[in-house]
């Protein structure tokens, strides 16, 4: 088992090392892609496919802006916006976790008992938060597959984002539901993910 996370964990990072582009000649330095578990400086953690967003696609996003985040509503794949918000600001942590390093807070599944259904959403929790009815050590964990989905750890579902995007109190912004789908349901373009650190 330990075998193929690593395995796996491997060939997430040749994807997002450019690696495989490198072999035909494009250098990954030309992307700012990184390797995700060598690093720990923040960047975007941003949906491959840039659907109806073709100028910026989706990163995952804390709902709200400056003072008024909030940390008790469901994270949302947002537009990505130009540089690097704190708000969309990810490290990717060795154990698996992806950490919002300005807040300490971690992408957390919805769940109980330490389990997940599908359709459940991702919430900023405190990273490693044990309270009533939360401990979210194992909420928090994730696999990084080699085909771009970010699986919770041994539960068989994917961050996935939904089919629909509607505006935001901004008419030039989007966002989109984020939650887990059982990955081999959860369609490619909206459930494969890049780590990118923006020019």
């Amino acid at each position: 088992m330990y075998k193929n996370s690593l395995l796996n964990k491997i060939k997430f990072c040749l994807i997002l090392c450019g690696t495989l582009s490198s072999l035909t000649g494009v250098a990954s330095a030309q992307t700012n892609e990184v390797e995700i578990n060598s690093s720990l400086q923040p960047g975007h953690l941003r949906l491959m496919d840039n659907l109806d967003r073709p100028h910026d696609g989706y990163c995952l996003d804390i709902m709200g802006s400056g003072r008024y985040l909030r940390f008790d509503m469901p994270m949302t794949a947002h537009n990505c916006k130009p540089g690097l918000y704190q708000d969309e600001a990810v490290v990717i942590e060795p154990n698996g976790r992806i950490r919002f390093p300005a807040y300490n807070a971690c992408a957390t599944v919805a769940g109980l008992n330490k389990r997940a259904l599908a359709g459940s959403a991702v919430m900023p929790r405190k990273c490693g938060e044990r309270s009533p009815f939360l401990e979210a050590d194992n909420l928090q964990k994730f696999v990084f597959h080699g085909n771009g989905q970010i699986e919770l750890e041994n539960s068989g579902l994917c961050l996935t984002v939904g089919n629909e995007s509607e505006s935001t109190f901004d008419d030039t912004h989007r966002w989109r539901a984020l939650f887990v789908q059982h990955c081999e349901k959860a369609k490619l373009t909206h459930s494969q993910w890049i780590f990118k650190i923006p020019n």
